[in-house]
């Protein structure tokens, strides 16, 4: 063992030391570092719930990559594709791809007695995976699909519900309208379900049915349909995923449609653009947090140096270098900062469960999203932000800890 660190472990745990003046000042740097490991910890696990919460709701409604024909407008009533066409299979082999399901849109108006409201109904096939919209049922079930003919089901959102009045098992009636017509088409639906997801926007618009009931409305065959709805494996891969699949449909055969990829970053720009500019908050945030605690230990570790000007003069004095001591100096920082980390994380860590578990703190959905803070625990995260933190501390202590240079072994051991 080398005697620097044999000298800062009895340092640290040397009870004696209870009544010196240094005390207060190395347990007010201690406090510095746990309060700074809290606030990184809770903004980093706050903003990656947060983004990955919103993230997953936006791809819960859209996917992650859709398919739309390309002379299709920023309307919901498509102009349609078709599902059989030999580069589907193409598309599905992309390592990147997860699953990929057809889709149709269309918009048209609920009516409930005095109660009117415009909405759009996406209809799924029979191979939609429910996962997402059960999560987030209220009331009811999901839609059957597999079924022969076409359900009347649908699927809404409790704000839809409470604004018009409807529960599971009441019949609506719904209008929809095109250009060439002048009476409206009329269709009835019952109330199967209900969702809420707290993403207001699309709560507020979407209803959930069965695809044959649009391509019926459109007077579709049953291979066109509006688009397709592609969820990949990995997120980050993302444009390069687009990318791959544009190559694909446009380049494969050249007598099919004209299709474009469409991801969901650019299809919502305005809220990814806001989650990227959460980072930019957390960085900052991260940056004053670290700083704030790395001064607060330089202080700490200089009134320790001065503290120990005796004994820092008697190991000149029997031949200890300067970078030795230095050594021994930094040691006991490091071991002061592992204190700190050691009830940061513990406190953070009890912070973040009773928030997981309790949701303690509501936000408002219609401006953030969701309606309680999101916590995401990323065992790597939490690694990564303690060493960095315990490093980049240890690095601004290296020059103060160059004092010790200057400290004389003869006016040293006469300091009082």
């Amino acid at each position: 063992m080398k005697y620097e660190y044999f000298l800062a472990k009895r340092l640290f745990f040397d009870k004696n030391q209870k009544h010196h003046f240094s005390r207060s000042i190395i347990n007010f740097a201690v406090a510095g570092i746990t309060i700074g490991i809290v606030v990184i910890i809770l903004a980093v696990s706050i903003t990656v719930g947060f983004k990955k919460e919103v993230k997953d709701k936006v791809v819960g409604f859209g996917s992650h990559i859709q398919l739309l024909n390309y002379s299709t407008s920023n309307s919901y009533d498509n102009i349609p594709i078709l599902s059989d066409e030999e580069w589907v299979d193409k598309v599905k082999s992309l390592d990147n791809v997860n699953h990929m399901e057809t889709f149709a849109t269309k918009s048209g108006i609920i009516h409930t007695g005095e109660e009117i409201e415009g909405v759009i109904l996406k209809g799924f096939g029979t191979n939609h995976r429910w996962t997402f919209f059960k999560k987030h049922l209220v009331d009811g079930k999901v839609l059957d699909l597999k079924r022969d003919k076409a359900g009347i089901g649908i699927m809404i959102s409790q704000s839809l519900a409470s604004r018009m009045r409807l529960k599971v098992g009441d019949a609506i009636r719904m209008y929809f309208m095109k250009e060439s017509q002048t009476v409206p088409q009329l269709r009835k639906f019952i109330v199967k379900g209900i969702f809420y997801t707290s993403l207001t926007e699309f709560d507020k618009i979407f209803a959930l049915v069965d695809i044959r009931q649009i391509q019926r409305l459109n007077k579709w065959a049953p291979n066109q349909v509006s688009g397709y709805d592609i969820t990949l494996n990995d997120f980050d891969r993302l444009d390069q995923t687009t990318y791959d699949v544009q190559n694909i449909v446009l380049n494969y055969k050249e007598n099919i449609p004209t299709i474009r990829p469409v991801n969901i970053k650019h299809k919502y720009r305005e809220i990814f653009d806001w989650l990227g500019l959460i980072d930019m908050n957390v960085w900052v945030i991260l940056g004053l947090m670290i700083a704030v605690a790395g001064f607060n230990m330089v202080s700490g570790v200089l009134i320790l140096i001065l503290e120990r000007t005796q004994m820092i003069g008697t190991l000149k004095a029997i031949g200890a270098q300067n970078k030795s001591i230095r050594r021994l100096f930094l040691t006991i920082a490091a071991f002061l900062i592992t204190k700190g980390l050691f009830w940061g994380n513990l406190i953070a860590l009890a912070l973040c469960f009773a928030q997981k578990k309790f949701g303690i703190i509501p936000l408002d959905p219609t401006s953030y999203y969701v309606d309680k803070v999101p916590i995401e625990l990323n065992i790597s995260y939490l690694v990564i932000l303690n060493i960095a933190t315990l490093a980049i501390t240890i690095i601004m202590l290296v020059i103060p800890s160059m004092m010790i240079s200057r400290i004389s072994p003869d006016k040293a051991i006469k300091f009082d």
